[in-house]
């Protein structure tokens, strides 16, 4: 998958369809910016940075603060393929991050998303 067109797309751009996907399902902004924060380490602040600066994705995941190392424990399907059997770190890392959203905009609990 390298040379994929959704790593150089904006994070800014991709963002707001996360927002629009939890609340759409009742979830709030403060929970998928939560799970933001669990998975690269990016708090509000961070999140707005990149957002505002037209940050790509290859970029906002490299840049990431703190990856979390429990990020491995995200399994399942996400867009018919299996995170955990996706070869390119990059494209993993991206669909690492919309299982979650996924699980969030599902009513997951929290403890559950973060692997706790």
């Amino acid at each position: 998958m390298a040379g994929h067109r959704i790593f150089t797309t904006a994070f800014g751009d991709i963002y707001p369809h996360y927002v629009t996907k939890v609340e759409r399902k009742g979830r709030t902004t403060d929970e998928l910016h939560e799970v933001i924060h669990w998975l690269t380490g990016y708090d509000e602040a961070g999140i707005e940075k990149v957002v505002a600066d037209g940050v790509d994705m290859e970029t906002f995941f490299a840049d990431a603060p703190a990856w979390n190392p429990n990020a491995t424990l995200i399994t399942g399907v996400i867009c018919g393929h299996r995170v955990e059997e996706i070869e390119d770190p990059l494209m993993q890392k991206i669909r690492y991050l919309d299982k979650l959203v996924d699980e969030v905009a599902r009513g997951k609990k929290m403890a559950s998303i973060k692997r706790a």
